[in-house]
Parts: structure tokens; sequence; C-alpha cells
């Protein structure tokens, strides 16, 4: 069998696919579980790939199985499994051996980790894609050490996606966890793609009285225009789709309470923590927290009342909306990796990132070729002001103040459209409402305030004659 300088632990469905895409791109690779049955069954099931793979029983076995240098990919849980697995690691590996903790980490952890003195290369990485592009290709985006990336870069950009101009969508983010940073914004703005299209369709359903049917062919029409996406062509198969036990819409049969894993809410946290504001992320985290409270939402339902179908509004109006909340969404992740380049001092290339996100991932979009294209005009600026995208807005948001205004009147919730749409108003207000604060907080505190004439300030409390 041909020598590896690559090993992989963790065969769960992520972890399985990874390997399989590691193999079929021509890279001999060992492989490791902690359940020796799993290696052995996943090794049989590889059918022609097996010749490119080792399965081995120990995690000393791996490490003897790989030519140094080595690079071994963790594919674990996130949290206390991947600093289990280095401690398992540190007795067995060297300075020149590479490990890459490419699970959804939360980025500080990969920072800590990075600061530990290990005894060998660390780096993380953000993969996106779920298991059909971890198999096929997935958007990959690498933190670490030059070094690191430079030793991983053509295993990686030969399993990543490839976008249409055929250029591999993995990159190398920055240093420590920069590139877990930029998976967790990915993340976040994944969570409000979802749930600007699922407010969409409940204006479809509740407000307009169409049945799920009705409904496919509408996202499946859109998914022919600027909305091109992954998530728009999915929700026009998931609307499309009948159960096949009851017989009607699957839709209709899926219990109203969203999952999570938490790398949304990370998105919105970290937000705060740079004062980089992500209000439809943030609304979108809201609303999958209220959607598991099930039982306050139907006692709310009987004592106020759920929203009839009354709105009439052309489906125009509603895809213009969704083009202009995904522009607003996408400003502020934006904005926000910017923030946190300059806070954390990484030189995160944001035109790289709008490509990496072409292709694999979840939020992949026809519109990413154009954020790219602006982003490389202006990288600091922020995307609403960037002449295509000003355009789109122009011609986007009087449907989605309609929108947003019936969704009101009607008792619709539209947190994620609402949100994106208040942000853009409070973006375009040079004499905004915020001197009423400072005011405030001036005269209960003596805080001072700037004045727009650059005299001195007097402190409060000024408003009072006393």
């Amino acid at each position: 069998m041909t020598a590896t300088h690559t090993g992989l632990i963790g065969l769960g469905t992520m972890g399985a696919a990874l390997a399989l895409n590691i193999a079929e791109k021509g890279f001999p690779i060992a492989v490791w579980n902690r359940t020796a049955s799993v290696t052995q069954q996943f090794h049989a099931d590889a059918g022609d790939l097996a010749q490119h793979i080792t399965p081995v029983e120990t995690l000393a076995g791996l490490v003897q199985a790989i030519t140094p240098p080595r690079a071994i990919i963790l594919m674990v849980p996130a949290g206390q499994a991947v600093d289990d697995q280095l401690a398992a690691l540190t007795p067995l590996l060297g300075p020149e051996d590479l490990v890459i903790d490419a699970g959804n980490a939360n980025f500080r952890d990969t920072n800590r980790r990075d600061a530990a003195d290990l005894p060998f290369r660390f780096m993380g990485i953000g993969v996106s894609g779920g298991e059909e592009g971890a198999r096929h290709g997935p958007a990959i985006m690498a933190g670490g050490p030059d070094v690191a990336w430079a030793q991983m870069k053509p295993l990686l950009q030969a399993i990543a996606a490839r976008a249409e101009d055929d250029t591999p969508c993995a990159d190398h983010m920055g240093p420590s966890g920069a590139g877990h940073f930029v998976k967790a914004v990915h993340n976040g703005i994944e969570y409000a793609d979802m749930q600007m299209i699922s407010e969409v369709y409940g204006v479809m359903r509740d407000g307009m009285g169409l049945s799920a049917a009705a409904i496919a062919p509408v996202f499946d029409r859109w998914n022919k225009g600027p909305l091109q996406s992954y998530l728009i062509e999915i929700s026009a198969q998931v609307a499309a789709a009948t159960d096949p036990v009851a017989g009607g819409p699957m839709l209709d049969m899926i219990v109203d309470a969203a999952g999570q894993k938490g790398t949304g809410r990370w998105t919105a946290v970290e937000a705060q923590h740079l004062a980089a504001p992500v209000p439809v992320i943030e609304a979108a985290v809201m609303a999958r927290n209220v959607s598991a409270r099930r039982a306050e939402r139907a006692a709310g339902q009987a004592r106020f009342g759920g929203a009839e179908a009354r709105i009439d509004l052309p489906l125009e109006d509603l895809e213009q909306a969704m083009i202009a909340g995904k522009i607003l969404c996408y400003a502020q992740g934006f904005a926000m990796m910017t923030a946190a380049a300059r806070d954390f001092d990484w030189a995160l290339d944001m035109p790289a990132i709008a490509r990496v996100w072409r292709a694999g991932c979840i939020i992949r979009s026809s519109m990413l070729n154009d954020m790219a294209q602006a982003l490389a005009e202006d990288p600091a600026r922020n995307l609403i002001l960037a002449p295509f995208f000003a355009d789109r807005l122009d011609a986007g948001l009087p449907a989605l103040r309609r929108v947003v205004a019936e969704g009101a009147l009607q008792g619709l919730p539209l947190p994620a459209l609402s949100a994106g749409l208040a942000w853009f108003d409070l973006m375009r207000q040079t004499r905004g409402t915020a001197n009423m604060i400072q005011g405030q907080r001036d005269f209960f505190g003596a805080h001072g305030f700037e004045r727009l004439d650059g005299k001195k300030a007097p402190h409060g409390p000024w408003g009072n004659p006393a």
C-alpha cells in the first residue's frame, strides 16, 4: 500500500464522508475510530477506494501508519472531545507533525488550543456542506500558521468544491481561530437565510392561504433568478415532498420546532462583543429559541388568536423582499468579519471569503459572485454601499417595506425581515435619535457627551436648573 502522510480520527457521518473524498482524490489515508468495528466496517464498505485507505485499531497504530511529517484530521464532536484527543496525541507526535480540528469548534477554543504550547503544529478548519459536501466537495475555511496551510493546501484544495470558474472553494483565512470564526459567521448567515425563507413561506401559507404544493413552484421559479441558491432549491423540494405515511404534504407533518447546534448563537454572542450589529442573525436565533416553546405558543394562540389569510400581495413583492433581506443579512455578516479582523489583528480577505462560499457550502448562492466583485473593489466598504447592491436595494426595499408592514398589520411574525429593514433605516439616518439616549445617560449619570459644534460639553444633571 502507498505510504500516507495523512490520517483521520472519527468515522461518524462527516468523518467517513471526508475520508472517502480524500481517498478518491488520490491521497492515501489512514483512519481510526474509537470503536474498532466501525473502522473495519468503514473499510469494508469503501469499495474500490479501500486500496487507498489503511484501517488501524489503535491511536498509536494510526501514528505509526503515517509517514512524517504527519497530518492528522480530527472529526470528533466540538468541545472536550477535541481537548481529550489532543492530550492523547501529545506523547505520540513531534514538532513537524500537524493536527487539524475540522469540527464545528468555537473559534475561542481554537485560539486557546493554538496558544497552549502543543508539541506539534495545530490548525482549525471550518468545513461546510454537510455529508454531501464532505463526500464530494465542501467549502473549506482554514485557520492556522502559514506553514500548516502550505502543508495542507494541495489536499484541501483538491477535495474542496469548485466554483463555476473552476476555482477551489478552500482558502487560508488567517492565524489561530480565523477559519473557525469565518465558519461561525457562515453558519449565522445560514440561520438568517433559512429564517427569511421560512418567513416568506409563512406569508404564503398563513397570509395568502397557499398550500405547500402551490408554494413549491414559487420557490422553484425564484431559484432561476437572483435568489438562485442551495437553500431556495431545497426549499422547493421540501415544499413539494409528500409524506409517505399520511400521504399529504411532508411540511404539514414536521413538528414546528427548529433544532440548532449552537453555531448561530455563537455568532450572535460574538457580534455583541465586537459591537458589530447582526440583527438579522440575532432574530433568526431568537426565532429558533421561540419555536422550541410550543406549549407557550399554543397558550398564546388560544388567548390572542392566530393569523388569518388576509394578505393580498403579488408574489413579486415577496421575491424582491427576499432579495433585499438577503443583501442586508450578508452585509451585516461581512461587516462583522471586518470588525473581527480589526479587533483580532487578522488579515481576513473578504473577497476570498465570498469566493470560498460560492460552492460546496450551505449558503452557496449566485449572488456571492457579485459580492466577491464588490468586496474586491473596496473590502472596507459596507456591502449595501457597493453600487451593484445599492441598486438592488433601491429596487427591492419598497417591496420589503410592504411585506413587513402587511405582516405587522395581520400579525404574521417576520422577525428577520423586519430586523433587516430596521437596521437599514438606522444605517441611512445621519440625524438619528441616539442624541436623546446620550442626553439621558448624561442627565442621570454625568457620562458626558460630544457636541456637534465642538464646544466643551457640560456634564449632567444639566437639565436641572438647581
